[in-house]
């Protein structure tokens, strides 16, 4: 399995279409020939035994590879429907070629009036990559109808109504259980709303070649499970936990004592050679008994915090910190430090309202709610543009950021943005987050710079939570039931 892929934005795939056509010698309708004909194979591939097909074009380019794919269908015998808005009329010339094409072999057009015709597989070619706005209420009614009648859902390119650039669904979305991207892969379609529409994803790249692609920069990049093995190595025969980093983890406020331990515990599954906790002086008794391998010591205020900052390598602060007045000091110590840090949670918060800046190569690691107070937003505007919310916060706060969520983002400076291919609904339970700074943290203690860090976290992380929910499912799935699975999936290589 490829372990990283290149995600494009829809400004890149419009290139390498303008490409396309003149490699074809400037017929564009060649590429949506090539479209639809991979379209009606994936249908051969995965629904075989389909013979009512219904396909729901569009007035655009994405209409149109429908149309060449229900030519083929009904060439094949199968009995074809082929449904439009009323208002989907004029359409692009190449639609249009592509419809008369399909009538001139026999091929109907109906009407779309409220209801849909039963059908073994729904084919949605509605919209493709150009799609950012709400669907009218024509189409929002057509997109409802497909999501509620029983046959499977093939999307070309793009679900209608997912915005491929964004990854949100600003109204009302198709919901496939396959999506055929054409070209290249779409960045969009893997982090949000994206991922509740899309199904599986599978791509046909039109038989272009690869020299097509020079000089076109992906807009991100996938990180799938298995970058792991590239980024986590065997460690030196002489390695000793002192350069295998000190991780300093300050949180656990009253009653909040376990969410930094569950950062510390994560820091030492993650590799951390040294891990010590500054907590209240009353967790530190149970925090020892459940894990001895800790250093814990109670603080009460930035003074006495000193000591620990000075022997620790990197600081995780943010876990059960509070927004009190003993949280805002140990923060307040801890950031002038100037350590690495990874900063999460309630120190995030008490980011937002102070404007304190972060040391340099800091990590931040913020879930939608706080990243739009992060950003003085709303968490839907946070979630309607990811990738633009992830970008602003790396800027204003000069930080690296993992904006957490469906589909994480991991964005450093100008680099491209790295996806998060892995983690799943089960991970949506309070001290997940705390086990990600710990993940963090350990891996920018053992030396890995501060985006590589976020990344391999990151992605270390959501594999844990996958390879765990295998076990025994998503719902129920408690942060301690990774643990194991932090330890195992950080030595990829063993001896």
């Amino acid at each position: 399995m490829q372990a990283l892929l290149p995600l494009f934005d829809p400004g890149a795939l419009r290139t390498l279409e303008a490409r396309g056509a003149a490699h074809h010698g400037g017929d564009a309708f060649a590429l949506m020939a090539r479209a639809g004909q991979d379209g009606w194979r994936k249908v051969l591939e995965h629904w075989p035994q389909a013979q009512r097909v219904l396909v729901v074009c569009g007035p655009g380019n994405n209409g149109g590879d429908g149309f060449v794919l229900a030519r083929h269908a009904r060439a094949a015998g199968r009995d074809v429907c082929v449904l439009q808005l009323p208002a989907h009329s004029p359409m692009t010339p190449l639609a249009q070629r592509a419809r008369d094409e399909y009538v001139a072999a026999g091929g109907v057009v109906s009407v779309f009036t409220g209801t849909l015709p039963e059908a073994d597989l729904t084919v949605d070619a509605l919209f493709g990559i150009g799609l950012s706005r709400a669907p009218d209420p024509a189409t929002t009614a057509l997109i409802e109808a497909i999501n509620t009648q029983p046959s499977e859902v093939l999307a070309l390119d793009v679900p209608s109504g997912i915005d491929a650039r964004r990854g949100s669904a600003p109204g009302a979305a198709v919901r496939a259980v396959r999506t055929l991207q054409f070209l290249a892969r779409h960045r969009g379609l893997r982090t949000g709303d994206a991922l509740d529409h899309c199904g599986q994803l599978d791509l046909a790249t039109l038989g272009l070649p690869e020299a097509l692609f020079d000089g076109v920069a992906p807009a991100a990049m996938a990180w799938r499970s298995a970058a792991l093995r590239e980024h986590l190595s065997l460690r030196p025969r002489d390695s000793h936990k002192g350069v295998n980093g000190h991780v300093l983890c300050i949180g656990g406020d009253h009653g909040c004592g376990g969410a930094v331990l569950l950062a510390a515990q994560a820091a030492l599954r993650c590799g951390a050679g040294l891990v010590s906790v500054a907590t209240r002086a009353a967790h530190v008794p149970s925090l020892l008994a459940r894990c001895p391998e800790v250093m814990a010591q109670g603080v009460e205020d930035g003074e006495q915090l000193q000591p620990l900052l000075e022997r620790a390598a990197v600081v995780a602060i943010g876990p059960g910190l509070g927004c009190g007045a003993w949280g805002r000091a140990l923060m307040g110590a801890a950031l002038v430090a100037g350590k690495p840090c990874v900063v999460d949670a309630d120190a995030l918060n008490l980011i937002a309202v102070s404007g304190v800046r972060l040391p340099p190569g800091a990590i931040i690691t913020p879930h939608p709610g706080e990243a739009a107070r992060l950003l003085h937003c709303t968490t839907a505007d946070v979630q309607a543009d990811r990738f633009v919310s992830a970008a602003t916060l790396a800027v204003q706060l000069d930080c690296v950021v993992v904006l957490k969520g469906a589909g994480s983002l991991v964005q450093s400076g100008s680099e491209p943005t790295a996806v998060i291919c892995a983690g799943n609904p089960g991970m949506s339970t309070g001290g997940m987050g705390d086990l990600l700074t710990g993940c963090i943290a350990a891996l920018r203690a053992q030396g890995f710079p501060a985006a590589m860090a976020a990344r391999v976290g990151a992605l270390l992380h959501a594999a844990a939570g996958d390879a765990a929910a295998r076990e025994d499912g998503e719902r129920g799935l408690l942060p301690t039931d990774l643990l194991p699975w932090l330890r195992r999936l950080a030595n990829p290589v063993r001896r």
